[in-house]
Parts: C-alpha cells; structure tokens; sequence
C-alpha cells in the first residue's frame, strides 16, 4: 500500500507535517518503538509509530531520523499523547532526509494503525491470508471470546499448509495450530527458544533457522508494541520476555513475499500480547498493595484484608483464603547501572507458570510486584492442598529451575544473572512478612553460587551448608590450605589416597568397619591412613571439633 491510502483513511487520524512530495511511496510494513536506536530490527519500507519516549531533548531528533532515513523506512508517525504536538526539531530532521512524517491524534491506539496496515499490507501482497487478518480484526472487536493466537495460527495452516506454535522464552508452548499436530515436545521447546534468545542476543534479524534432527524451524521474534518501546534502551530489557513464533519450514527458501506475510503474523500475535499483559495490571496492583503492607509493617488486619480481595482474583471459585508462597527474583546484568524490576516482574510472571501447562490462562494466577532491581511474586495455593507441606505443592525451587535453565542461560549470553529464592508455605498475613524475608534469603543463598540461573528454596536455609557462600573467598582458601594442602602434597608425593579416605571416613560417620568396607580395605590399613592423616594435620579425628573442621574444609575446596 502506499503513504497517500493512509492519509485518505479518516480512522487513523494522521495528520501530515511533511513530505509531501514522498506520499507515494510503498509501505511495506509497520513497526512500534521508542528506542532511539531501532536499526537493528528494520528492514525497510515500514512505517515508524513511535510515542517520543526516546526524546530527551531537541538534539535526540537528528539522529534518530538519520537512523530511520538509512534503513530505508517508508515514513514516521509520531504520537500527540505524551507531548502534546510533535516537536519542531522533529518535523525539521525528517524534512532534511526527506522521510515522510505523520502526527498521529491522541485518540487514535497504535493498535489500530497496526492492524489497519498489517491488513492492507498482507491483501496486497498474498490473499491467502487475508482471511487470518479478518479473523484477527474480529477476535479484536469481540474480545477473548475471538480465539486469541490459535486462530491466527489455524489460519496458518489451512492457508498455507504451515505448521506454527508460540512459545515463551521459557520454551512453554503458548499456543499451537490445530494443524500443527501433537504439542511440541518439551525437550525441543526447550532448544528452541534457547537458540531465539541467544540468536536475539546477537542482534541478528529473524527468521532464525534452527535444524532439529531432520527437520529445520525458522523463529520469528515476537516483539510487543507496547512495552518495549516505553523503557528498553537495549535488548536485554526485553528479550527474557518476548514470544517467538516457531515455524516448521526453512525460511531462507522462502520468497520475500512469503517472509513479510510471516512478520505481519508476528504483529497480529504481538497485538494479543499487548492485550494479555494489559491484563496484567490488576493483578500487579494488588501485588504491589500487599508488599508494601508487608514492607511497612502495617498491621495484620489490614494484610488479611487485602489479601481476601486479592483471593477471588488469583483463585475464582475458591471460596476461602488460600495459602501463600511468596518468590523473589532479581536480574542482573555485568556492569548494568539501569533498573532491572520490570525486566525480573515481566519474567517472574511467566517463570511461575507450570512449564507443562499451556496457553495464556494460567499466568492469571500469579501476582508480580517489583521493588527496586528485585521482582516479588505473590503465588496463592489452595489451602486444601498446602496442608502437607506447601513445599511440595507450591513451587519447587529446583524444579523451577530445571524448567528454565536452559533457555535463560542462552538468553543471559554470558554477561547476567537471574537469581530466585522461594519461602514456604504460609497460611495467614501473619506470616507472609516471615515468608518474605525468607525468599529474598534464599535468594541471596542462590546468588552466592555459580551459574547464570540460580535458585535456593526455603528447606536450605535450616542447613549449616547455607553459611559456606558467604565465606570470604580469601579466609576459604587459607583455611582449606591449612587443613587440605598437607594432605594433598602427600598423595601427590607417594600416590597415597589419603584425600578420598578422608572423605569416605566421614560419609561414614567415623566407623571403622563401614568405612574399610566402603574403600575395600582391611581395618588395620584405615587406621594406618587415619593415623598418618592426624599426624600431617595436627588434628584428632576423634574429635567432633577436628571432624567439623574436615568437614567444612572438603566442602569449601
């Protein structure tokens, strides 16, 4: 379509401030961002919504029209909302590189301009599949009931045979065309949205061809309109909570035409995004109302009563208060100096879904506030099944962190971290700033230890295990020196064992028999060992004190 068919189109309500002259041009696509560098995800021929958030000053508008005018876009449309009317220096910088520019009317939704070209666009280039932009436009105007992403995707695969899902950047599978056949198995969710993130690390532009066997997926990002654009300086703020859209086909066959029709689908999915996490906000709120009772001390009462109005949220149909968890996560990234709250809130929220589970639903249980550079979730159970142990029936830490190391490493890409703790079960407001403070704890016991995603639960903080990360790295390595190193210069010397009898005479409790057992040897050559061990060392293994001390020091090395 061209830039004159969007300027005749009342709905829209665009307004043009210059380039005339250029109105012809064709549009081939449409992007929404307020990053002030967005190069790296254009490709030419878009038309540029952007709400002004990237402008600080009158000398930012320069060179953001010079990066646009560079990759080829076909026009910028910049919204009244957040300024008012579009700034001088704006209208002067696109009339020096001749880049077409439109003010778009407070009341009009980018939204709407989104879905406007995505259909025009995809009617002109491919009819087949004007039916899945229809569809789309009316699941929009007649809400969830519309089929959400599953329609678009069926659509896929009657129209063009394609078989498509969506997944989180966990590797959950979100939505899958009923063409597509059996879900996707874990183990490849898994893979593949740990090779998006670590391609999006990259900066590369989709689609990113991943061969899996015999077959080849092609992944296009799935980029939200509405977040990102609002705060991400880079790409790390929003790639651990953007949807991929995995095609099975090789897209590097693929004609031009066929690929700009698969990024228009990527749109019509990221529209739905936008919406689901507008329904988020409820549910952020209440979070946020709880935590800050809890953090400031407000009494019982008031807690208990905020959490019975949250209930019926998180819980429809429970008809009783539910039992609580509360999970902390932080993220952080090597030499970061910006707010990493909302970019851990956004992935919070979707780690806490049951990576078994699919579809949108289940993430409406979930509360997240963020504080600072932490994110807080408060997770409810049903009392009924939290009466064992809500350990067990809540959210495990380890099992939580089996579902989404994988694909968060890559995501990380070697420069963060993400970092979670998980408090037990509480049953009352009375226990839910207890629960806190043991979360963030265990938080702290998880990022004491090595690996880009860490978790700790609340059953390690009852261990003496959890006061060795906290050991200065320096008096670590001159108290193991002290106890170890005699040791070891003596097995390298005379290719002793003396190190792994230590070991095993402890595991064993300091018995004689079940330890010579254990190492196959004869009591009188353990006792040899043992002796030769309290001579190098000084210590008595005797000695509960002496035991410890070994203990501790094998645990540290």
């Amino acid at each position: 379509m061209r830039l004159r068919a969007l300027l005749d189109t009342d709905a829209l309500g665009l307004r043009l401030l210059g380039g005339e002259d250029e109105l012809d041009r064709t549009v081939r696509g449409v992007m929404t961002t307020d990053l002030r560098d967005p190069s790296r995800y254009l490709s030419g021929g878009e038309l540029v919504l952007t709400g002004l958030a990237w402008r600080r000053d009158a000398a930012d508008s320069e060179p953001f029209v010079r990066i646009l005018a560079q990759a080829g876009v076909a026009a910028l449309a910049a919204g009244e909302a957040e300024l008012g009317d579009v700034p001088e220096d704006l209208v002067t910088a696109c009339a020096r590189h001749r880049l077409p520019l439109f003010a778009v009317h407070e009341s009009v939704a980018f939204a709407t301009i989104t879905e406007h070209v995505v259909r025009q666009v995809s009617g002109e280039r491919a009819g087949d599949l004007a039916a899945v932009v229809d569809r789309h436009r009316r699941m929009m105007t007649s809400g969830p009931a519309g089929g959400g992403p599953d329609v678009v995707l069926d659509l896929l695969g009657t129209d063009l045979d394609l078989r498509a899902w969506v997944l989180s950047p966990t590797g959950r599978l979100i939505a899958g065309s009923k063409a597509a056949g059996p879900a996707l198995p874990a183990e490849l969710c898994a893979k593949l949205a740990a090779e998006h993130l670590a391609a999006a690390r990259t900066g590369r532009r989709g689609p990113h061809r991943v061969p899996a066997g015999a077959t080849t997926y092609s992944l296009f990002p799935v980029r939200s309109s509405a977040r990102a654009p609002q705060a991400a300086r880079d790409v790390r703020e929003t790639v651990l909570s953007d949807w991929v859209l995995a095609v099975e086909a090789d897209a590097g066959d693929w004609a031009e035409e066929r690929l700009d029709l698969l990024q228009g689908v990527t749109q019509l999915i990221a529209v739905e995004r936008d919406r689901r996490d507008a329904a988020r906000t409820v549910r952020r709120r209440l979070a946020q109302e709880v935590l800050e009772l809890v953090q400031t001390g407000a009494a019982p009462a008031e807690i208990a009563a905020r959490l019975r109005v949250a209930a019926p949220v998180l819980l429809p149909g429970l008809g009783a208060a539910p039992h609580w968890q509360v999970v902390v996560a932080r993220v952080e990234w090597d030499g970061g100096e910006s707010e990493t709250g909302p970019v851990a809130q956004s992935l919070l929220e979707e780690i806490l879904v049951d990576p078994g589970a699919t579809g949108p639903e289940p993430s409406d249980r979930i509360a997240v506030a963020h504080s600072g550079d932490e994110a807080i979730a408060l997770v409810p159970l049903p009392a009924v099944s939290a009466e064992h142990d809500g350990s067990e029936t809540g959210v495990v830490a380890d099992a939580l962190l089996a579902a989404v190391r994988e694909p968060l490493s890559a995501g990380l890409d070697g420069d963060g971290r993400i970092t979670l703790g998980v408090s037990a079960a509480v049953h009352s407001a009375e226990g839910l700033r207890g629960a806190l403070e043991e979360a963030r704890h265990a938080r702290r016991v998880a990022g004491a230890r090595t690996g880009r995603v860490c978790a700790a639960g609340h059953q390690e903080l009852a261990s003496h295990v959890l006061l060795l990360p906290f050991v200065p790295d320096d008096v670590r390595r001159a108290f193991t020196a002290r106890l170890l190193d005699p040791l070891r210069d003596y097995d390298r010397r005379h290719r002793a064992e003396l190190i792994p009898t230590l070991e095993a005479f402890l595991e064993c409790d300091g018995s004689w028999t079940r330890c010579a057992s254990r190492l196959h040897l004869h009591v009188n050559t353990l006792r040899y060992r043992v002796g030769r061990i309290e001579q190098l060392t000084g210590r008595d293994l005797s000695r509960l004190e002496d035991k410890l001390d070994f203990f501790l020091a094998l645990r540290m090395s």
